[in-house]
């Protein structure tokens, strides 16, 4: 998507990520769609909940989407913008241990019985390697490795035309209130990282649940749908982020070295310079030293003017009313397989207000998505679809689902569970999917 004003094109592109702002008239009929899990039976008697922070016992800086799982089972959540997390156990369990995880830093186990209600915090000890013990050359410029590793994409990531299937979900919440979820099985055509042409998308699956009730005299809506988080793929769209131009507008600095999954990675911290007006971002690289390849990426939009992030990411909105992002946060994973590196899973999560006039209370609201690849099979591009089958960039696709369609393929998971990883929602509809793809049966 084209970048919203000349301001900003000349340094960098603005994600495709926005809202789309518009009043409800004539919602009451999509409320018997409405499906959520905190609103089925009596919820307060079904679960109890866990709330708290989770920061660096180093510096004392929240942890942005840390996870919290509890072990041996799917239930799971991640922190927000702040560190901060709702963690919802059935009370059909009474015992347990929960795993707290973050990038670079050591896991901590802590049973349920030591969780409070409210104002748990949680800090998590930094996993250092010590470089003196280690046979690898030290970079001696982060900046230089930050351009050495997006220079050699081409040798490290996949370069081949790879279908990939992708389950996808996005979520629209007030306050702590669910408000609309879409989930969807996507294809995905990626293109070959060392060339610029880009990836198309095909719908294979949706569905959605909305209850427009809550969302006062406003339907909600995400534009770009399963772009959003198929562009956080910095490494296959670094202008979203870093172009040779605006890589010049950050500093950059090793802050530590850690080990995940046996490599040594080093964590490279970024941020705009001070001069810098501009909303621009600021967050961790985990580079692979040695090979020059980035494994994961965190980081945040810098919201030094809250107008212009407000141009950034608002399309359409109420005359009487002003809407600001407060927090923007991004995350991207890759993952390995015979020696390359692919896109895995992105999450994106944007926080904002709606200050009305002559209203005394402002409304609060969140929207995240998150995309997560599931299987991937090179060589496809001649499977390709036509472009009218590819989905538009500016797609909104809680518009193209429609409620439950096709329980058939859904089964046994006929009930939006907002809540749980998207990991458990792979797991319930995998074997579905790979059933129904074996019997040839034809996208809708």
């Amino acid at each position: 998507m084209k970048a919203i004003s000349n301001f900003f094109t000349h340094k960098i592109k603005v994600f495709p990520l926005s809202i789309c702002l518009l009043f409800a008239l004539g919602m009451q009929q999509s409320l018997k769609a409405a499906v959520f899990q905190d609103n089925i039976g009596n919820e307060q008697t079904e679960f109890r909940q866990y709330k708290g922070m989770v920061i660096s016992q180093e510096n004392k800086k929240p942890l942005v989407f840390a996870t919290l799982t509890l072990e041996g089972t799917n239930i799971s959540t991640v922190t927000n913008t702040e560190g901060k997390f709702i963690l919802k156990i059935p009370n059909s369990i009474s015992s347990g241990n929960v795993l707290v995880a973050f990038l670079g830093y050591k896991t901590s186990s802590i049973s349920l019985g030591q969780l409070k209600e409210e104002n748990n915090k949680i800090s998590l000890e930094v996993s250092v390697t010590a470089l003196a013990e280690v046979d690898v050359v030290i970079p001696k410029n982060a900046k230089n490795l930050v351009k050495e590793t997006f220079r050699k994409r081409g040798d490290n990531y996949f370069d081949d035309p790879t279908l990939m299937t992708a389950f996808y979900r996005e979520t629209i919440k007030k306050r702590k209130k669910n408000v609309s979820l879409s989930e969807a099985v996507v294809n995905i055509y990626k293109t070959p990282y060392n060339i610029p042409k880009r990836d198309a998308v095909q719908l294979y699956k949706a569905r959605k649940s909305t209850d427009y009730s809550k969302l006062d005299t406003l339907a909600l809506k995400l534009q770009g749908g399963p772009f959003n988080a198929l562009y956080v793929d910095m490494i296959k769209y670094p202008e979203y982020i870093f172009t040779e131009k605006s890589i010049d507008d950050y500093n950059f600095s090793f802050e530590r070295s850690t080990r995940i999954n046996d490599q040594l990675i080093f964590v490279i911290s970024f941020k705009q310079r001070p001069e810098i007006r501009e909303p621009l971002y600021q967050g961790q690289l985990f580079i692979n030293g040695e090979k020059k390849i980035l494994t994961s990426a965190i980081y945040t939009l810098n919201i030094t003017d809250k107008n212009l992030a407000s141009r950034m990411f608002v399309r359409r909105k109420p005359r009487n009313a002003n809407v600001y992002p407060t927090e923007i946060a991004y995350r991207v994973d890759y993952r390995e397989r015979n020696g390359r590196w692919y896109y895995g899973y992105s999450n994106v999560l944007m926080e904002f207000k709606i200050n009305w006039d002559k209203k005394l209370f402002n409304s609060v609201y969140s929207m995240t998505c998150e995309m997560a690849v599931t299987d991937w099979e090179k060589g496809m591009v001649e499977d390709e679809p036509k472009s009218k089958e590819k989905l538009r960039t500016n797609i909104i696709l809680s518009d193209e689902a429609i409620g439950f369609a096709d329980p058939d393929f859904w089964g046994e998971y006929n009930i939006i569970e907002p809540e749980k990883s998207i990991e458990s929602a792979i797991k319930k509809i995998q074997r579905q999917l790979k059933r129904t793809r074996s019997s040839g049966a034809a996208a809708p």
